[in-house]
């Protein structure tokens, strides 16, 4: 499996992105899809994550209610349209694959395999 994640830019306080994370060389259906990102001098967290089957998402509470994740079956992409963006949400952003395990948490980093290569996100006041 590999992901590739773009999308990042610049943009005012206020503005919108949508990434997307593209996954190719799928054998198996992940568990979850995540986004995740990563600020200089911070541990990665996370952002928000679909369920490959059934489309269930999660949300960090800083970006509930301005982030919405999503997911086209037919091309095997997840999206994060990112709205009312804040200074706060600058980071390199990382798509990651969670395989079907016995137990899934989303929001742990740890358990995701595969990750996309990082797309950078700066939003400036």
């Amino acid at each position: 499996v590999q992901l590739q994640a773009s999308g990042g830019g610049l943009v005012q306080a206020g503005g919108s992105l949508r990434l997307s994370c593209v996954a190719s060389g799928l054998t198996f259906a992940p568990a979850v899809v995540g986004w995740f990102r990563q600020a200089p001098g911070k541990e990665r967290e996370f952002v928000a994550a679909v369920r490959w089957i059934g489309s269930r998402t999660f949300y960090a509470d800083s970006v509930e209610g301005r982030f919405t994740i999503s997911r086209d079956n037919a091309e095997n992409v997840v999206y994060l349209q990112m709205a009312s963006l804040e200074p706060e949400d600058m980071a390199v952003y990382y798509c990651g694959a969670h395989p079907q395990t016995a137990t899934v948490v989303v929001e742990s980093a740890r358990g995701y395999s595969t990750w996309g290569q990082g797309t950078l996100v700066t939003v400036s006041s």
